[in-house]
């Protein structure tokens, strides 16, 4: 028996006029995730009351890992992704490559900055005198990325008391009455500041405003996170298995529940993801004997933060023909009894460009029952079964409740 989890980062929405009242999902012709949700179709209620609402609370909980108890904030998270395990008295933050021009936020990826451009920015930012003077006084180490995600580590007692907004909640906003407040909220500031000073008059900025592209600007911190421990998902299981990613988050929750996440060659977190890379990884993983896999797909998320419409609504075409389609048609080959858990993390609302924290559709697909395809979207999931807790899927897909 084999056991697929599919999250499509952010597909979940509202009733959008754009689509005549219709959600993306509901307005899509999906006929892959429709097969899905012939099986069981429910809701899910992914981020519990009081919680952030954001890919780290909603994907700890499908993993099985309630976030009132494990969560420590985002950027722990991220740094086990990328190698980076916090000690005792140590706090880490997400960096972000922003953009920013004419005092508004307008990219929290720094217009979709990726490869040698971030990370030769990166590396002559931290070398900049000005801004390596304030990083030696917070004694502030950054591990450098080639996206623009970056992590940065500092020594404080704890994680509490930083003030820090998300960029991507500020899209289209003025962003200096969202600098950070709290803790070290004035060398964070001058950490900003300095980076913006020195990001926006470097040569790569220049090359990109040439070409059209949007200047990587400011280095904004964010998701403060203390140490954090999760405990083993195959000893909590009894299921082993590789989780397919292109995002540090996901591959630091994988690192600290023990589970492998084998990198993609292609693997972006943009609409342009190798889509059929991490289908085939997941499918080695379970050729090998694995009996679990996951796969992650960012795309929808960023392309709602992005406000791009159209392009929400092809990266959830994208997902349905180019994952689950190949996996449908591959799994029998490997093993004709399998289940597959199909689900949004969190939704995430072009209205807003942000993220939600109202349940979501998921559907489990059993090979080994019949069933007639229905649509997978929220109002059809409502009908059925509602899960009060996220942390109750995993145990509903390994049939363990």
């Amino acid at each position: 028996m084999k056991y697929i989890l599919v999250i499509g980062d952010g597909m979940a929405d509202t009733h959008l006029d754009e689509l005549k009242g219709q959600t993306p999902l509901e307005s899509l012709d999906l006929p892959y995730f429709n097969q899905l949700a012939g099986g069981e179709l429910g809701t899910a209620q992914t981020v519990p009351a009081g919680v952030p609402a954001g890919s780290d609370t909603a994907i700890l909980n499908i993993f099985g890992y309630d976030p009132r108890t494990y969560y420590t904030g985002r950027s722990v998270l991220e740094a086990a992704g990328v190698g980076v395990l916090l000690k005792e008295g140590q706090v880490s933050f997400r960096m972000n490559l922003c953009a920013v021009e004419n005092g508004k936020m307008l990219s929290h990826n720094g217009g979709g900055i990726e490869g040698d451009e971030a990370e030769n920015l990166m590396k002559d930012l931290i070398q900049d005198p000005a801004f390596a003077k304030i990083a030696e006084k917070l004694s502030l180490q950054i591990t450098v990325s080639r996206t623009f995600r970056h992590i940065g580590v500092i020594s404080a007692p704890s994680a509490q008391g930083f003030e820090l907004k998300e960029p991507h909640n500020i899209l289209g906003e003025d962003w200096v009455p969202y600098l950070p407040k709290g803790t070290l909220a004035d060398d964070l500031i001058a950490l900003m500041l300095a980076s913006h000073a020195f990001l926006d008059a470097h040569p790569i900025n220049a090359a990109r405003r040439a070409r059209g592209k949007l200047p990587a600007n400011l280095l904004w911190p964010w998701g403060a996170g203390a140490a954090a421990k999760l405990p083993s998902f195959t000893e909590k299981y009894k299921h082993q298995g590789d989780v397919i990613s292109a995002v540090p988050l996901v591959w630091g929750i994988a690192a600290l529940a023990g589970l492998p996440s084998p990198i993609v060659e292609g693997a972006t977190g943009e609409l342009d993801t190798n889509y059929a890379g991490k289908v085939a990884a997941a499918l080695r993983s379970l050729e090998k004997g694995d009996d679990f896999a996951a796969i992650h797909v960012e795309a929808p998320d960023e392309m709602a933060h992005a406000g791009d419409l159209a392009k929400k609504l092809e990266a959830i075409r994208r997902l349905d023909s180019l994952v689950i389609q190949p996996l449908l048609e591959e799994l029998p080959k490997i093993d004709p009894d399998f289940r597959i858990l199909l689900l949004s993390d969190h939704p995430t609302l072009m209205t807003t460009r942000t993220h939600d924290g109202a349940p979501v559709p998921y559907a489990i697909y059993d090979s080994r029952k019949a069933a007639s395809p229905r649509k997978f979207c929220e109002s059809e999931a409502a009908k059925g079964p509602y899960l009060e807790n996220g942390d109750w899927l995993m145990p509903r897909l390994f049939e363990q409740e």
